[in-house]
């Protein structure tokens, strides 16, 4: 692999990184480990934590996707290798 094919896989692999990060600090730290703490708040008549355990982390999950899309999209463009071209 050449040098910009390394620097292209490694900034790849930084992405999908900091993704799972937040993938598992979203579904298992809010979702379980946090979910009492979060529970004395509440909002719209829901305790943080239940809303959050059931709803919230879709929508994390969702953004996600949208943000990786935008990230991969910019570094595919910045090392020529769209799938449009």
């Amino acid at each position: 692999m050449d040098k910009s094919g390394a620097a292209y896989w490694k900034r790849n692999l930084r992405l999908v990184t900091i993704s799972l990060i937040i993938w598992f600090v979203v579904s298992y730290g809010f979702g379980i480990l946090f979910v009492d703490a979060m529970n004395n708040i509440t909002i719209a008549g829901f305790q943080l934590g239940f809303w959050f355990a059931q709803q919230g982390s879709i929508y994390v999950f969702v953004a996600l996707i949208f943000v990786y899309v935008a990230n991969m999209n910019k570094l595919d463009r910045e090392f020529g290798v769209r799938e449009d071209d």
